[in-house]
């Protein structure tokens, strides 16, 4: 054996014993680096004959072949060695179970906002939803709000941009005007009965939806759901209110023995006007009242602004929060929580 083939076997011996890619490449530096044995025999190559450059330098190429081909074969053993320790590490059993996703489910308020609607259509009401960017005309003027009224005030309705300056918009902070617009098409419809003198179906609507205000806490939310009703004829009285939502509570809470109270109360678009408490029937709160809406006989001013004439047509209109029906019945007492988009809290409704 030559010196070269004693160089490339001791290459080749080197490689095999480098158990990483760094030992790898310390082992390269020792013959082929700018101070490895082949790179000192092709600097002694300037001593020599040219006929013996030829001989000597064919033959060190290819001892450097030799080598640098047991180098790569030894790279590709150890990047493939890494790779199956890798996979053996992250090695999947497939008989298992795959992981199954999570079923979705409903809000809560949107459960309740079903029921709500589910028990007064029970009852003959349509529902009626519309814009939740609305005109001051349909959320206060149209509704006998006085042009002084608190409620119009920046402090507790968000403005936006767009209207005029006597009708300017704003996002709405009840669903009533959803009343207004409703029993407008309804008298547009029949108008014609009216001009003869017949009498118009009644106006029977539920309006649900999100509205907004000015006001964070606890127990309240700067957008909120709300439900408004309306019920519309020529004998609607105060007694139908009474029976139609002391009806819906008790259906809503499962409880024919829940108390409702009605409390004289004041609101510009209902006259005469209550607030309805009801009464906890059980638990640390037991005997006490809380109030859950407020109510009355639709005032004569509104029934105008819908077309019709208060001496012939009369109803009563309510309103109540989505958001506090909700927690009353779940036990929930934060109404930040239906908001927070917690998945642990939300996947209790499901």
């Amino acid at each position: 054996m030559n010196d070269l083939d004693a160089i490339v076997a001791s290459a080749q011996q080197s490689f095999a014993e480098a158990a990483t890619p760094n030992d790898l490449e310390n082992a390269k530096a020792r013959f082929l680096g700018k101070a490895g044995q082949i790179t000192e025999l092709m600097k002694g190559m300037a001593k020599l004959s040219v006929e013996e450059k030829k001989t000597r330098g064919a033959a060190i190429n290819q001892a450097k072949q030799a080598i640098e081909a047991a180098l790569t074969a030894r790279r590709n053993a150890l990047a493939e060695a890494e790779l199956q320790a890798q996979l053996q590490a992250e090695a999947l059993d497939v008989t298992l179970p795959g992981r199954t996703r999570g079923a979705g489910g409903l809000h809560p308020v949107t459960l309740t906002l079903e029921r709500i609607e589910s028990i007064f259509g029970s009852m003959g009401f349509e529902v009626a939803r519309g814009p939740e960017i609305e005109s001051d005309w349909f959320n206060f003027t149209a509704l006998n709000t006085p042009e002084d009224h608190p409620a119009r005030s920046m402090h507790d309705t968000f403005y936006v941009e767009g209207g005029n300056e006597k009708a300017p918009n704003l996002l709405r902070t009840h669903t009533s005007p959803m009343q207004i617009r409703h029993a407008v098409q309804h008298v547009k419809r029949h108008r014609g009965l009216l001009d003869a003198g017949q009498t118009m179906p009644e106006i029977r609507v539920i309006a649900p939806g999100r509205t907004y205000r000015v006001d964070s806490d606890a127990t309240h939310s700067p957008m909120f759901h709300q439900c408004e009703g309306l019920w519309i004829g020529q004998n609607i009285s105060f007694k139908d209110l009474k029976v139609v939502f002391t009806d819906f509570c008790r259906t809503f809470f499962e409880s024919d023995d829940l108390v409702l109270r009605f409390r004289p109360s004041f609101f510009p678009f209902t006259e005469p006007s209550a607030e309805i408490d009801i009464q906890f029937q059980s638990g640390p709160l037991a005997g006490k009242w809380l109030e859950v809406a407020g109510s009355g006989q639709t005032h004569p001013n509104v029934v105008r602004n819908m077309g019709l004439d208060p001496e012939q047509y009369i109803g009563f209109a309510f309103g109540m929060g989505l958001d506090r029906f909700t927690m009353l019945r779940y036990g929930v007492n934060d109404l930040r929580l239906f908001f927070d988009g917690d998945v642990r809290f939300l996947s209790q409704f499901r």
